[in-house]
């Protein structure tokens, strides 16, 4: 990469991330708790002078232009559709968008639920608004990336992701309010524990699966409390207030809407099990969430609940979930630092016993969100 850094200007990189815990409930007005990884997707990028974007990538052959007055013609092109969402999003925004040649490597892998999507996005935003003299606003560009992934790429998410890849601090973890946007920044300090990524390898995309699906049962769970009392946001409501009426709900919206309001409860107490350092709490909360994501909100699947029960079943394995949309992707495991490659070995051999391929591992490397770099 040192030959290609002299051929442009800047290198502006983003963060994938992990999701301790706090899933599917960024969308229903919830406290997430995530964190920016040492993953990223960097954009190498400079201006060219012409009314286009060149567009290349380290891992694929592909080579794509787009032109700048064309930028809402790109929806469902492969490699090139997250690059002129972002664009798009930024020219409707009234943001300058200069022609530029783009080299783009991603280090987040694929369909691993780490949110390569949103590190593309937010490093893409950044490196435009950079090579324009714009100001750097992480926040902003979060909300831009999120924009461009919800009105052009076509899913709808909420902001956890794209708020994480571009506002994370090294080692910390975010408790962030996904409507106010609050954010408290809180210490990854786990004493003799530490997250392990697996990725179950399992292709997926979550604007074909049924991510939007549950979005959509989750906003009809709340039309229908709202029909016994007052709640703005499903996550809002508190466990007891929903245990008065949920026998009256439809039985699916019931169990899209249980997992909602007990995670939201479950992002609170972990929040507090890591601010003492409790990692057994910490670790019977992940499970308590992958249980849930797997019997109520039915997000799991074979490969990670085989992921999960392996990990669980290690015995200095605090506690393991999936972690991101589901449909396939990774888990995340608080494991004891002295056995983590004992750990990948148990769970990888029953893994492949009864899926029939490997899961791959990834250290938990707490890092910065949004960096830029003059080259």
């Amino acid at each position: 990469m040192k030959v290609l850094d002299r051929n442009f200007d800047f290198a502006v990189s983003a963060a994938g991330r992990i999701n301790i815990i706090g899933e599917h409930i960024d969308y229903c007005g919830g406290q997430v708790l995530p964190a920016a990884l040492s993953l990223k997707n960097t954009v190498y990028i400079r201006a060219n002078g012409r009314n286009e974007i060149n567009l290349s990538w380290t891992d694929v052959p592909d080579r794509i232009t787009l032109d700048l007055d064309r930028l809402e013609s790109y929806k469902g092109v492969k490699y090139a559709d997250y690059f002129a969402a972002c664009a798009y999003i930024l020219r409707r925004e009234g943001r300058p968008v200069l022609g530029c040649d783009v080299l783009s490597d991603c280090r987040v892998p694929f369909g691993s639920g780490l949110s390569s999507s949103a590190a593309i996005e937010v490093s893409f935003i950044a490196a435009l608004l950079t090579i324009a003299g714009e100001r750097i606003d992480p926040v902003e560009i979060a909300l831009y990336a999120l924009a461009a992934e919800r009105e052009y790429v076509g899913m709808n998410c909420g902001v956890m992701d794209q708020y994480a890849s571009a506002c994370g601090k090294k080692g910390m973890a975010m408790l962030l309010d996904c409507v106010t946007l609050d954010c408290k920044y809180i210490p990854v300090a786990l004493g003799d524990y530490t997250f392990v990524i697996a990725n179950s390898n399992k292709p997926h995309s979550l604007v074909v699966s049924k991510y939007n699906e549950r979005r959509q049962e989750s906003e009809a769970a709340l039309a229908e409390i709202n029909r016994f009392f007052p709640a703005e946001h499903l996550a809002a409501v508190t466990p007891d207030d929903f245990e008065t009426v949920a026998d009256r709900l439809d039985p699916i919206l019931q169990k899209r809407a249980r997992h909602v309001v007990y995670e939201s409860a479950r992002v609170k107490e972990a929040t507090k099990a890591m601010a003492r350092g409790d990692v057994p709490a910490l670790g019977a909360l992940l499970r308590s969430s992958h249980d849930s994501l797997r019997d109520l909100y039915e997000v799991t699947g074979r490969e990670l609940d085989v992921l999960a029960d392996a990990a669980n079943a290690f015995p200095l394995c605090a506690g393991s979930r999936m972690t991101g949309g589901g449909f396939g992707g990774s888990t995340i495991s608080l494991v004891h630092k002295g056995l983590v490659e004992a750990f990948k070995e148990y769970v990888g051999e029953r893994y492949y016993s009864l899926i029939g391929y490997a899961p791959t591992f990834y250290p938990v490397e707490i890092s910065d969100g949004i960096t830029i770099k003059a080259l």
